[in-house]
């Protein structure tokens, strides 16, 4: 599945907040627990593979127990922060990772990075494009996701 330039553009809009302004979007969500979450709802919604139909995939106490972990905790803030210290060279860039990695690719997830992209930072020895799921694939697609691990762990006895 290619992701419509629309959804794209919500990504690259996305990144670009959380790099650059993440603080004004922390007050805001760490002051309103409506506010956290209608923001968490609507990335389920738009990085799930829903169709639209967040109840397809996400049981409302789910969703209201994601809520509930950043609200209790006050964490919605610490969760950009890497975000803003990666955009500002606060952190370094990896350089190599030569152990061996996997990339399991969702179909809805954000990004898509073909394999020779993912050569050029990791030592990639498996890597599986998945014929559905998206950036929460470990709560809606648990069966393929742990597949996938169990044949990357299984090579490498």
């Amino acid at each position: 599945m290619v992701r419509p330039p629309v959804a794209r553009d919500a990504a690259d809009r996305y990144l670009h907040q959380q790099n650059t302004r993440s603080l004004t979007l922390s007050y805001g969500l760490a002051d309103s627990p409506t506010g956290l979450l209608a923001w968490l709802v609507e990335k389920y919604r738009a990085w799930s593979d829903c169709g639209g139909n967040l109840s397809s995939r996400f049981s409302d106490d789910f969703l209201l127990t994601q809520a509930s972990l950043y609200w209790f905790t006050h964490t919605i803030s610490t969760s950009f922060r890497p975000y803003y210290e990666y955009a500002q060279r606060l952190t370094r860039r990896v350089e190599r990772v030569n152990v061996p990695t996997a990339v399991a690719l969702f179909p809805a997830d954000l990004t898509q990075p073909p394999r020779s992209w993912a050569e050029r930072t990791y030592n990639i020895t498996r890597y599986t494009r998945m014929p559905r799921g998206g950036h929460f694939a470990a709560h809606e697609e648990p069966e393929l996701l742990a597949h996938d691990l169990t044949e990357f762990f299984r090579a490498h006895r």
